[in-house]
Order: structure tokens, then C-alpha cells, then sequence
């Protein structure tokens, strides 16, 4: 095999051409491609002068299996997550970016008297999320059309609960600074991201450390109330607003 040759076999393979084009080295590297849950902005992967990493997730039903992926819940601990929230039976919840609603028909599950928006920026995700909203009986949890700009919740709710989902959103101090008008006294804003080490989540160049979170929610007129660190590839930090 001469070197012109050789070129062209590691050019497949690194870069898997074929019928649809090259693919990035992102697109190849699918651990590090998706982020264990959907419900994020934008029209492509890749860096933005707003601080967001932008990737569409247009295809609920194909990112149904990785969000809902049984495997899952053993890094994800769900039901543990939805402990240490601490929620009323009564609470109003916003899951912002919500996805499938892996969360979020768990957690409408747990406030029987209460009310779960499922806030997405994905149009075909916010179908999914209805659909799944009826084929599970409940009730309480409903779908919200947001945008890059805002959550769009209907009214005030106890709980802002954003899982994976952070590194997506833009302007993020400008953007919790507004949230704070859609949450109740002494409201708290949940945020679960990927750790450095994480095999899963976005590109290393993309993960926000918790302590740049900190930094910026505390710009945004939050202060930081607890902290979890029982998630093995994920940071979990609660927030409450300051008046």
C-alpha cells in the first residue's frame, strides 16, 4: 500500500467519510456527544461568543434511548436526587431542559398536589413531553415551549431544576437573573452538570466547573444553600434567590 493510499484509509477512519460527508471529530466521539439528557439550544455543536455549547436534539424518539437508558439511573440516581430536593407534595417544579422528561414525570410523580412544567426549547421534545405526559396519567405535568431567551413558566414555581442542561444556556447570568421573577419567596434553582472527569457530557472545553457556577449565579442574585456530591459524574448544587 503506497502513501497516498495509507492517507486516505486513516482519513476514513478518523473522520468517518462516507455517503453524508466528513463528520467532526465531536460527532465521532460518541461518549463525549451527548449529555445524558435533552432539552438544549442551538443549531449546532461547537463554540458561541454567548458562553453556550449549542447542539440541536430535534429527534426526541432517537434521543429517547440514550435520556432513558435504564443504564442510566446508576449513575444518575434519580429517585436519590428527587430526595435531597426535599419537595412538598404541593410543590411547582420547572424542569428547563427537560427533554424526554426523564426527571420529569419522576418528579411529578413525587407532587401528586402540585404542578410539574416540563420547559424545553426543542419544539419536537415539547411534543414528546405531552405525549409522554399522557401515557403516563399525569395530570400535573405539563409541557412548555421555551426559548434560548427564557423558561416561559406560566407562573412562579418553588423550583427551578436544571439537569445537564447549563452549559447549553447562553448569557447564563443574564438569563437566571430574569428567572428569579419565576420563582416564589425563598424559591431554589437546582443545577446538576458534568463533572471534568465525567465519561459522559460535552466536550472537556465546554464543561462549566462548579465554581464558575457559583460565580455566576452569584451575579445573578443567588446564593449558594447545599451542596451533594453522591453523583459520581455529575456536581449537584441548590441555590435560592436573594430578594
Amino acid at each position: 500500500m503506497n502513501n497516498a493510499i495509507r492517507a486516505a484509509v486513516a482519513a476514513f477512519m478518523l473522520f468517518g467519510v462516507g455517503a453524508a460527508g466528513p463528520l467532526s471529530l465531536a460527532q465521532t466521539a460518541a461518549p463525549m456527544d451527548h449529555d445524558g439528557k435533552g432539552g438544549h439550544h442551538g443549531d449546532q455543536a461547537g463554540p458561541s461568543s454567548d458562553g453556550a455549547f449549542h447542539k440541536r436534539f430535534d429527534d426526541a424518539a432517537k434521543w429517547a434511548k440514550k435520556f432513558d437508558d435504564p443504564e442510566r439511573d446508576a449513575w444518575q440516581e434519580p429517585e436519590r436526587v428527587i430526595d435531597a430536593l426535599h419537595l412538598d407534595r404541593a410543590a411547582r417544579v420547572a424542569d428547563i431542559g427537560a427533554g424526554t422528561g426523564y426527571f420529569s414525570a419522576r418528579i411529578a410523580k413525587r407532587i401528586p398536589d402540585g404542578k410539574l412544567y416540563a420547559a424545553d426549547v426543542e419544539p419536537d421534545m415539547v411534543t414528546y413531553l405531552g405525549e409522554r405526559a399522557k401515557r403516563e396519567r399525569l395530570a400535573n405535568f405539563t409541557p412548555i415551549q421555551s426559548s434560548a431567551e427564557k423558561a416561559n413558566l406560566p407562573e412562579p414555581v418553588d423550583l427551578a431544576f436544571v439537569v445537564d442542561t447549563y452549559h447549553h444556556i447562553g448569557n447564563r447570568t443574564q438569563y437566571f437573573s430574569a428567572l428569579k421573577s419565576s420563582l416564589r419567596p425563598k424559591g431554589r434553582l437546582a443545577i446538576i452538570d458534568f463533572k471534568a472527569d465525567s465519561p459522559d457530557g460535552p466536550p472537556m472545553e465546554h464543561r462549566i466547573p462548579p465554581e464558575k457556577v457559583t460565580k455566576e449565579l452569584e451575579a445573578a442574585g443567588y446564593s449558594l444553600v447545599e451542596k451533594h456530591d453522591f453523583l459520581p459524574r455529575q456536581y449537584f448544587l441548590v441555590y435560592q434567590k436573594r430578594d
